[in-house]
């Protein structure tokens, strides 16, 4: 197979970073083959031609997107135009759902097949998307190694390719190593507080966090808590919430030294709580939407899980202690922490479960990505959708 036109877009940093290695593994099959849509620095580097940079995508939460709107939408026509005029032989949307499917959507109507590179949640919330989905794309690569199940039942293609992070973060553990980097005794009792990178997260959750930080520190006056902080903004929010008062060091970056380093962590409900599970530290899990938010989500039904943190999704048990919305109260997340520290033998039990986990996504997932792409390509054509 040569001379392959790909169009790939990506909407966000992580987008890029999977972009990136996605088209280094394409290249290293098909050598002549050429990229063109909307990259990130590393898809630049990797040989991207930009028709949009990602910087231009880069807006979360719907009341920061309303303003946006216009212009994303202006923005998605004109790539759609572009794109059509280039012809290329396949989409790749990496994650970014919301921008990218109804961009899979205009191409996919005149004859280019469409892949979806990172499952949105439709699973988790909002399933009756996946009709639109399903007339909209070609293949779904999953990070999620359950993720394929529900799209078979909806007669629509995916293929589990592995987690990335399982690919970067080794399976032995780094505790000794992690610890030294920050200065910290092997026999000391280390504390890992993540309370999100978001400045909403900090608003919502940070004081409850540093709640639990103080009544921990009552019971265990010796113990070490570091927090790291994943940008200056947030480091600057969690700093004006009282960390240094509360006893919490405060780290720039390090998210996944500082896991590596602690006997227990307090993580916000996101990709945060996978990473705690690669670098084998056990975890509370807190999550607190808006008012608004959970207010439709309660009403409306809008989720039907049984649990919502990546290592209680992934082991299809509560391996970790969850807590939401009201339930997020410091004495209560204090009180989870010291549970966990007090039994090392549940403990080790519970790495050996996030050992499995982690071999389960380690499974070079750019390699495989490539592969079912190019299987994809060679495939007959079902032809175009109206």
């Amino acid at each position: 197979m040569s001379g392959l036109r790909v169009a790939i877009c990506a909407g966000e940093t992580s987008g890029d970073l999977l972009g990136a290695a996605l088209m280094q593994a394409l290249r290293e099959r098909v050598p002549d083959i050429e990229f063109r849509g909307v990259p990130g620095p590393r898809m630049r580097s990797a040989g991207c031609e930009a028709l949009a940079g990602i910087e231009q995508l880069s807006v979360m939460g719907l009341f920061e997107l309303l303003p946006h709107l216009p212009r994303l939408l202006a923005l998605r026509a004109r790539l759609a135009r572009e794109l059509i005029a280039w012809q290329p032989d396949l989409f790749i949307g990496v994650d970014y759902p919301g921008f990218n499917l109804g961009l899979a959507a205009r191409l996919k109507a005149r004859g280019i097949r469409t892949v979806q590179y990172v499952s949105p949640q439709v699973w988790a919330w909002r399933q009756g998307r996946v009709r639109t989905m399903a007339k909209t794309l070609d293949l779904v690569l999953c990070l999620l190694p359950f993720e394929p199940e529900f799209y078979a039942r909806h007669a629509m293609r995916a293929e589990f390719i592995g987690h990335p992070l399982a690919d970067q973060i080794p399976l032995a553990s780094q505790l000794a190593t992690a610890r030294a980097s920050l200065g910290l005794a092997r026999d000391e009792e280390v504390i890992a507080l993540l309370p999100g990178s978001r400045l909403a997260e900090i608003e919502r959750l940070g004081p409850e966090f540093l709640s639990a930080a103080r009544w921990l520190r009552e019971r265990r006056p010796n113990l070490k808590l570091i927090a790291p902080m994943a940008s200056p903004a947030a480091h600057q929010a969690f700093s004006a919430l009282g960390a240094e008062a509360a006893g919490v060091r405060l780290l720039d970056g390090q998210a996944r030294v500082a896991l590596q380093a602690a006997d227990v962590a307090l993580v916000t409900s996101g990709t945060a709580t996978l990473e705690a599970l690669l670098c084998s530290c056990p975890m509370v899990v807190a999550y607190r939407a808006s008012r608004v938010s959970a207010w439709l989500v309660r009403t409306f039904k809008l989720v039907r899980l049984p649990f919502f943190s990546l290592p209680n999704l992934l082991a299809n048990e509560a391996l970790v202690p969850e807590f939401l919305q009201e339930q997020v109260k410091g004495a209560a997340l204090g009180a989870a922490v010291l549970e966990q520290l007090a039994h090392p033998e549940q403990a080790v039990k519970l790495r050996a479960r996030f050992a499995a986990i982690h071999a389960q996504l380690q499974q070079d997932g750019a390699k495989r990505a490539a592969g079912h792409i190019l299987a994809l390509l060679q495939a007959p054509s079902a032809g175009a959708t109206s």
